[in-house]
């Protein structure tokens, strides 16, 4: 009877073996989340410059259109 006693405490032990896994790979997940946080992938730094660009564009677009406004109000006073 000695000698089944281990096997018969597996099923327990098998709870704790789950939760101690856990516990121990908690933090290098917690750095990992962390670090991909903070860091920019090579795809969304892309898609953030295109979205500069583009701004920049719609900026220049607005600041031409009103040049072209003032110009041709300044042509009609002539």
């Amino acid at each position: 009877m000695h000698r089944f006693a281990p096997f018969l405490l597996l099923p327990a032990l098998a709870g704790c073996v789950s939760t101690a896994t856990h516990v121990v790979t908690a933090p290098v997940r917690a750095v990992g989340w962390t670090a991909d946080k903070l860091t920019t992938s090579r795809a969304e730094a892309d898609r953030n410059r295109g979205r500069r660009e583009r701004k920049a564009e719609a900026r220049e677009r607005r600041k031409a259109r009103r040049e072209a406004r003032r110009q041709a109000e300044l042509d009609r006073e002539r």
